[in-house]
């Protein structure tokens, strides 16, 4: 006998995997109806206009479509015709050995290591070889003066975690080549004007607890604001989130779904905004990103855009353990460790033009909705993602976002494919 239910499916979550399913599953004819506990669709793609900057856009979480000639999300702001500018053209790049500028030896030596570092990553790979953290690949280019460096970026500063305690595999799998796109006016306002719209989504609407075991396969999802029963349900909330056990699951979640949730913890990424109180720019052209040779005895790589766009401020890129430290110590002391490192690059005249600054810091490890900036997979544990988004309970339960994803993990393009994809096999 067929159970009487208030709609086809209910996805949690209105970030960009629950959109893209979202999306999807009201092209096939499906009903769907989107719960999400902000008061704004998007997730981590948010816009802000922050008073502390000016009021200008400011994108407090996701930045870039990355490999946009294929990311899925670059035709549908073409066909918009949005403007999508491309930042490595925009800006210049100024890379420090010390406080000095590298030279053109040194740049070139910089150049070479990527491919250095990835061809002793190769040879940690090799079939039947087991998956080690990505640290082990700097400890084998002792002599290498680039290796902590490289290392930095694809570990803390790009993937938000510190490079012990990640998987070198799920590294490998995940690494994005192409060029990296940001739509005029912010990827989070972009997000608003172009991916809800038809859509039926719920904001101010926290679920608490989803039943997913009930007769002929029927969901029950239960809010603040009250029940709603489906024949499945896409859950698209952080890993952070349901390691939390913010939503309540009923029967409990199976064990190997557990296993996927404690193998894909949530790094996290700080932004750090200064904004100069004076004309000094640091005699660095408009829109330009510094990074810096760094040391193997803990030294943190902190990636600086200055001037982005042409404005008054500077913002600076903390990742990993040092960025949930200072989540711990407070938004004060992300702000004195971002001018710490403006003073040891630009000397007193950092001191001097950062000192009392208007400051924005980011932070996502202490929003409840989200509990990181995006999760990574520990060594070991690289098939993981892929196991999380099998479907539960006869498809009538799934799991869908950026953890999910293979290829794009920890990105919006991921979160978007794995929302469709599941879409795609829901019963």
């Amino acid at each position: 006998m067929a159970v009487s239910t208030d709609v086809d499916v209910v996805v949690i979550g209105a970030g960009l995997a629950g959109l893209g399913a979202a999306t999807a599953l009201r092209r096939s004819g499906r009903g769907v109806v989107v719960l999400e506990a902000a008061g704004r669709i998007g997730g981590r793609a948010w816009t802000a206009y922050p008073r502390a900057l000016g009021g200008v856009w400011f994108d407090m979480g996701a930045i870039w479509l990355h490999d946009a000639e294929n990311n899925p999300l670059t035709p549908i702001a073409r066909a918009a015709g949005d403007a999508l500018l491309r930042s490595d053209v925009l800006r210049t790049e100024r890379t420090f050995v010390g406080s000095r500028l590298a030279t053109e030896a040194e740049l070139a030596d910089y150049a070479d290591a990527w491919p250095r570092f990835e061809a002793v990553a190769e040879q940690l790979m090799q079939p039947g070889m087991p998956d080690v953290a990505l640290s082990e690949v700097a400890r084998l280019l002792p002599d290498d003066p680039w290796a902590a460096t490289v290392e930095s970026w694809e570990g803390s500063v790009i993937c938000a975690v510190d490079p012990d305690k990640y998987s070198l595999l799920d590294w490998k799998r995940n690494v994005l080549s192409g060029i990296n796109l940001v739509p005029q006016g912010g990827i989070g306002a972009f997000v608003q004007r172009r991916l809800g719209e038809g859509l039926d989504i719920r904001l101010d609407s926290p679920v608490t607890r989803v039943c997913w075991g009930g007769a002929g396969g029927q969901v029950r999802v239960e809010t603040d604001r009250g029940t709603l029963t489906a024949r499945s349900c896409i859950v698209t909330v952080s890993t952070g989130v349901l390691r939390a056990g913010t939503i309540a699951f009923d029967p409990a979640l199976p064990p190997h779904v557990q296993d996927c949730l404690h193998a894909l913890p949530m790094g996290l990424a700080t932004k750090v905004a200064l904004r100069a109180t004076g004309p000094d720019r640091l005699d660095l052209p408009p829109y330009c990103s510094v990074d810096r040779q760094i040391g193997r005895d803990g030294d943190l790589l902190v990636p600086i855009q200055c001037w982005p766009h042409g404005r008054d401020y500077v913002q600076g890129w903390i990742g990993g353990g040092t960025a949930w430290a200072l989540l711990r110590e407070g938004e004060a002391a992300a702000a004195d460790f971002a001018r710490g490192v403006l003073r040891r690059l630009f000397g007193a005249r950092a001191y001097a033009l950062f000192a009392d600054a208007p400051t924005l810091v980011t932070g996502w490890g202490g929003d409840k909705l989200t509990l990181g900036a995006y999760a990574y997979a520990t060594p070991g544990n690289a098939d993981a993602r892929s196991r999380l988004a099998e479907p539960v309970g006869d498809g009538h339960l799934l799991f869908a976002g950026e953890a999910c994803h293979v290829g794009y993990a920890g990105t919006l393009a991921g979160a978007w494919l794995s929302g469709q994809a599941a879409a795609g096999v829901v019963s």
